[in-house]
């Protein structure tokens, strides 16, 4: 009996590219080729090399500025607030600052001055000095206008304030902007004035002539007054007269004090 012999096919060798090697070999080339194409196209996709400088544009107004900032690739985004010195629609203030380099594209941040001013509450600045007056004008954005030094006990003292020629109370709504007249206590000369002697003399005499003589008084009401214009001045200190019936001078803004009595 014959034996069949087998013929045994020799296993074929793989491609290196499909051995466990290769294929490793081949994903670490494509990582490489990837990782090189990447960064070879990263300075296209963020434009790198292409930048803009940004311009200095605060003081300058919106219409001159606009087009050619467009032009050269900024956006642009507007804000506004209001400065009573500088003119509508001027650039107050831009972000990010001149100088700065920018890639195409970005946007420029500006604050304009608008056009309407808003309305501030009219602050007291009575019985403040000139200075701080001027501070709370700031602060509210209003301006100084005119300046009047009047006689006044109160040095340096603001004593009224005015706007378009009429006083102006605090908290009264006025535009941003406006001009503020003040008039400020410039204290008296050093010449001293004879006081009045207004013994006797009703009231409202009395108040007319200390007045008229830039002196101030303090008054005490004796009695049950009905009618001032019958109350008489009982007492006056300082007097008109000294003991020896010579008149008394005083400085101008002294104050005299008084007592009324209705006149029986």
């Amino acid at each position: 009996m014959k034996r069949s012999i087998e013929n045994k096919e020799t296993p074929k060798k793989l491609p290196f590219y499909k051995t466990f090697m290769g294929a490793l070999l081949s994903i670490i080339g494509v990582c490489i080729v990837l990782y090189f194409v990447f960064f070879a196209s990263l300075a296209f996709i963020t434009g790198h090399g292409e930048e803009l400088q940004v311009p200095d544009l605060k003081g300058k107004q919106l219409s001159e500025v606009f087009q050619s900032l467009e032009q050269e690739g900024f956006g642009i985004v507007i804000d506004s607030t209001y400065e009573p010195e500088l003119p509508p629609l001027s650039i107050l203030d831009q972000q990010p600052v001149p100088g700065s380099t920018v890639k195409p594209g970005r946007h420029i941040f500006l604050t304009i001055n608008k056009t309407t001013p808003p309305s501030s509450s009219m602050p007291n600045l009575i019985n403040l000095s000139l200075r701080s007056a001027l501070i709370v004008l700031k602060s509210n954005k209003l301006l100084l206008g005119d300046t009047v030094v009047k006689p006044d006990m109160a040095l340096g003292a603001v004593v009224s304030q005015s706007f378009n020629g009429a006083h102006v109370s605090p908290g009264t709504p006025i535009p941003q902007g406006s001009k503020i007249d003040l008039e400020v206590g410039g204290g008296f000369k050093s010449t001293r004035i004879v006081v009045p002697d207004v013994m006797n003399l009703t009231y409202d005499v009395a108040v007319s002539i200390l007045s008229a003589s830039n002196l101030k008084f303090d008054v005490v009401w004796e009695g049950t007054i009905t009618d001032s214009s019958n109350a008489v001045i009982i007492y006056q200190l300082p007097e008109g007269f000294d003991e020896n019936q010579e008149p008394v001078a005083v400085e101008q803004g002294t104050r005299i004090d008084l007592k009324v009595r209705q006149n029986p």
